[in-house]
């Protein structure tokens, strides 16, 4: 299923118009995701599709008990919903909400009691990134899919706020263009791919 990008952004940077809805985190829904054991579950659903408690609890090496109270905690927040029609009343499965998630770093910068929440989710969601370009690194593909991946960056360029927010919004309708209907079906030999976009100022440091 297309996804809306995951945006987390100071300030938020102009996103092509989409039909897909979409929420702003706000103070309460950021402390009900921000816990690394959370993060984790709601990556796997949004990334793998939908799955029960014992099945996330096997892939994370945790118990059952503790993934299904963390599910009905992400679910009370409105991240995941149940898979209504599937399952049973002691294996229910659960899936991600049909929405984007969007984070603006500013919305919290003046909320103490949502300082440390915010931390924990930058630092989560900061390690699932990295994670997802070692694994890349680390599993075994075939040359043409290795050739066709990159882990690139660029260091020469000096924009201002505006220049950098029309750098992220055209590259944001890149991947738009990209992305396919709802309905289409995906070529035969066709895999998922995740593009992660991360651009930001660097403060320059003397030599000295």
């Amino acid at each position: 299923m297309p996804e809306k990008p995951e945006r987390t952004s100071q300030p938020p940077a102009p996103a092509p118009q989409s039909t897909r809805p979409s929420r702003r985190i706000d103070a309460r829904s950021l402390r009900g995701l921000a816990h690394p054991l959370r993060m984790k579950i709601f990556e796997l659903l949004s990334l793998d599709g939908p799955a029960t408690a014992t099945g996330l609890a096997g892939r994370l090496g945790e118990n059952t008990g503790t993934v299904s109270w963390h599910l009905r905690h992400l679910a009370e927040h409105g991240f995941i919903e149940e898979e209504t029609g599937r399952g049973t009343k002691r294996e229910r499965w659960w899936r991600r909400v049909g929405v984007a998630n969007e984070l603006n770093t500013a919305d919290f910068r003046d909320d103490p009691d949502s300082r440390g929440a915010l931390s924990v989710y930058l630092h989560e969601l900061t390690r699932q990134y990295f994670d997802r370009v070692t694994h890349y690194f680390t599993e075994d593909w075939d040359e043409s899919w290795r050739s066709a991946g990159t882990v690139s960056d660029w260091r020469d360029l000096r924009m201002t706020p505006d220049q950098l927010a029309a750098l992220n919004a055209e590259l944001m309708a890149v991947i738009a263009r990209h992305t396919p209907a709802a309905d289409a079906e995906p070529a035969p030999d066709a895999l998922p791919v995740v593009v992660q976009l991360q651009s930001f100022p660097r403060k320059e440091r003397g030599t000295s």
